[in-house]
């Protein structure tokens, strides 16, 4: 296929040009609402990159609402102009209490399903991240203890094998660790919420989603 595209990616993110040059492209009506998009080898060719730039560019457009991916067949566009602002866009605006309320919905969920889902591998990831948690707490070491936490949830997301909660947990936390920068002073709350993240742990190991949820709320329940 003919490279129909001559100018250079100037962006860091070369996912990110080709996500803004498809848009261009289906919103010009170059590809209508229903009509396939060339193979993950077409768009290579077309845009001189490499597979793994392609396929973060469908996700983007994916989350814009401009295309889907169906399985086996390939990635079809949904709309000429999607939902607009993408959603990792919108959450640099969000109110900070807007964020911890989605925060809230998704850690309860996530805590449910991966006390349902988790296997060991999965639990040693939680205990090496909250065992951090607990170090970097106790030294008053602010961002790396934010950056643990994140990851220990991040750990408890990926044990449910959700992808989607998954990925709307990443995309959140982002946004809510520049937060907890300005706000916290020290490390102080994470050291008091410490007991209740232990307790969250074990009953993931337990498989007691029951339990899972009422500790998940337990946490989000505290003041931020």
């Amino acid at each position: 296929m003919t490279n129909i595209h001559t100018s250079p990616l100037k962006r860091l993110s070369l996912a990110e040009e080709v996500a803004d040059r498809l848009q261009e492209l289906i919103a010009s009506g170059k590809y209508q609402v229903g009509q396939q998009l060339p193979t993950e080898p077409e768009l290579m060719t077309q845009f001189s990159v490499g597979r793994s730039s392609i396929r973060e560019a469908v996700k983007i457009l994916s989350h814009r609402g401009l295309v889907r991916v169906q399985q086996g067949l390939g990635t079809f566009v949904l709309s000429l102009s999607g939902t607009g602002e993408p959603l990792s866009q919108r959450l640099q605006r969000a109110d900070f209490n807007d964020l911890v309320e989605v925060r809230f919905l998704l850690e309860v969920k996530i805590a449910e399903k991966a006390a349902m889902h988790r296997n060991n591998k999965d639990v040693e990831k939680m205990k090496s991240f909250l065992k951090r948690r607990f170090e970097y707490a106790s030294t008053n070491q602010l961002e790396p203890c934010i950056q643990a936490d994140i990851n220990f949830h991040m750990a408890i997301a990926e044990a449910g094998k959700n992808e989607i909660m998954r990925d709307l947990y990443k995309i959140v936390a982002e946004h809510l660790k520049k937060s907890f920068l300005l706000r916290y002073q020290n490390t102080d709350s994470f050291i008091n919420t410490q007991h209740y993240h232990d307790a969250l742990l074990q009953s993931i190991v337990d498989k007691d989603p029951k339990k899972a949820l009422v500790w998940a709320t337990k946490i989000s329940d505290q003041p931020k």
